[in-house]
């Protein structure tokens, strides 16, 4: 019955605050600010008048930029189940990008925290009806010639526009994707076939809820169950996460590879090496080692942990192989924004180390134009979670599409013969070698990474040689002894220790020919996969 009726996010809105009123819905660890489903509607009635007094009814765009709280999904629900149009802003966007945004999308509106507005340029406050204090939502600026109370409200429809949510990924050049109604209910529907979650689990919030990842997993899944949703008043650094993680004890945790990457790196590995009987145990006994070191893992968690998401970006085979073998709760989520995102799960029994698992309820997946060699092809999907489009960009849209309707993910991969997707790596981020052979940087990048000291690196090319760009942990290089001749040293024999490691490893046309050490952390997206066209050779 629930799944028959929320075909849109106004009907979800009101099954869950129908259904689970007096459930707690948000809490803020360590504050005040809480709602229970029943005081959320009353909030969310509330705020959805004060737009109307100024004229913002359906099919208007509201703008929200501001880190993770209860009242971001208060701004996005007084929006939603009315028919107006959510435009998220991730909070590191730049007061260019921000000024961008709400100049393309015609927002009239936005909710904002007072620390970010800087962000809005004069230009853009001048354009707007009405700015909302977002903590505590009352006006910052109002339009009082707009005050005419004729903001129209309606009830959505599933084809209807929910949210154009504004996306740059890797590549550079932003795009606003026009999700709908029937995108998010679909995704949301899909996430419930993957795990099912109840009224009595309990999330903790990390990851920008601007993104769809978040908001779709993070936000709008718990309401769908009925469950609750804690946050973190301060950014979530280790040592207030793990403090969080003991108080909240979640069931529920929506993570990026680089997380579980790190701790692997540098909380696990070291951990292995300093014990004499873990090391010897690792050599002998891997399995029953990692069972160990799994159980202390989710203890650090809360002890709780059911469902561990990792998406936004592929997890590295080395860290997933030790999490498979830890038994650790891990499941891996695929998929794009322009997807609602979840197209692919592997969860519980289909888990495989290096797969992306199988395609989700009600998504249809296939490889376009395998290679009859390698079997590799770009990942097409059809579903209802699939976007309307790109946002007054009907060219851009046109070539999202196959002839024959299927959305192009831009990713290649593989399947095996039980169906699994294993993805290999993004067109765009191919290098194409000098016989013509495909070289996915991410393969070789997943060696580098499982270097010890090495925290992350990329693979560009330059003058038709592969150069690898990488960032060694903290305390592996002392830069305040950067121009003596003993760290150049020590540099260069790091450098050369990479580049014999990596080059003994991959294929003959993998083999670097470079090693740069990079001083600065790389430049990242909301889910923490780095912006390599700022590192590529420019033509």
């Amino acid at each position: 019955m629930r799944e028959n009726y929320v075909d849109t996010l106004g009907n979800l809105y009101d099954y869950a605050t129908t259904v689970y009123p007096d459930n707690k819905l948000s809490q803020v660890i360590d504050g005040e600010l809480s709602y229970t489903y029943g005081s959320f509607k009353k909030k969310c009635d509330s705020i959805s008048k004060k737009l109307t007094q100024y004229g913002i009814g359906s099919g208007d765009k509201v703008a929200i930029l501001a880190n993770n709280t209860p009242n971001w999904t208060v701004a996005f629900f007084a929006c939603v189940p009315f028919s107006r149009i959510v435009v998220p802003i991730l909070t590191d966007s730049s007061e260019n990008e921000v000024t961008n945004i709400l100049q393309h999308s015609e927002s009239k509106a936005i909710f904002i925290s007072r620390k970010l507005l800087h962000k809005l340029s004069q230009e853009s406050l001048d354009n707007m009806r009405l700015v909302v204090d977002i903590d505590t939502f009352e006006t910052i600026k109002a339009d009082d010639e707009a005050f005419t109370c004729d903001g129209r409200v309606g009830v959505p429809m599933p084809e209807d526009i929910a949210a154009i949510i504004y996306t740059s990924g890797t590549t550079g050049s932003a795009k606003g994707v026009v999700l709908s109604h029937r995108n998010f209910a679909s995704n949301v529907i899909s996430c419930y076939h993957s795990h099912k979650c109840t009224e009595r689990d309990t999330w903790l919030s990390i990851l920008p809820m601007a993104h769809t990842y978040e908001l779709t997993l993070g936000v709008l899944y718990p309401i769908y169950c009925g469950a609750t949703v804690y946050y973190l008043s301060t950014p979530p650094v280790p040592a207030l996460l793990l403090a969080a993680m003991k108080k909240v004890r979640p069931t529920v945790l929506l993570t990026v590879p680089l997380i579980i990457e790190k701790i692997y790196r540098n909380s696990v590995l070291p951990t292995i090496r300093k014990s004499k009987t873990l090391s010897w145990m690792n050599e002998r006994h891997n399995k029953l080692m990692s069972l160990i070191i799994g159980m202390k893992l989710k203890k650090s968690f809360g002890g709780k942990i059911t469902f561990f998401g990792i998406g936004g970006a592929k997890l590295d085979t080395t860290v997933e192989e030790f999490l498979y073998k830890a038994r650790f709760p891990y499941a891996i989520g695929y998929g794009l924004t322009e997807t609602s995102p979840l197209l692919s799960h592997a969860v519980g029994k289909h888990r495989y180390p290096g797969s992306m698992g199988f395609p989700v309820y009600g998504v249809e997946m296939r490889l376009e134009n395998p290679n009859p060699e390698t079997g590799e092809g770009e990942i097409v999907v059809k579903g209802d979670n699939v976007m309307l489009g790109y946002y007054k960009d009907p060219k851009r849209t046109k070539e999202a599409f196959t002839e024959d309707g299927w959305f192009k993910t831009k990713d290649v991969a593989t399947m095996d013969k039980k169906g699994r997707y294993y993805v290999r790596g993004r067109i765009g981020n191919m290098i194409v070698g000098p016989s013509g052979e495909n070289i996915y940087p991410e393969e070789i990048e997943s060696v580098i990474n499982d270097i010890e000291g090495v925290n992350e690196s990329i693979i560009i090319q330059r003058k038709g040689k592969l150069v690898a760009l990488v960032q060694f942990n903290e305390n592996i290089i002392d830069w305040d002894s950067e121009g003596e001749a003993e760290f150049y040293e020590k540099l260069e024999a790091r450098k050369a220790a990479v580049m014999n490691i990596v080059n003994k490893k991959v294929g003959k046309t993998s083999k670097i020919n470079d090693v740069e050490v990079m001083k600065e952390p790389f430049d990242r997206t909301a889910t923490r996969k780095i912006r390599r066209f700022k590192y590529k050779e420019e033509d």
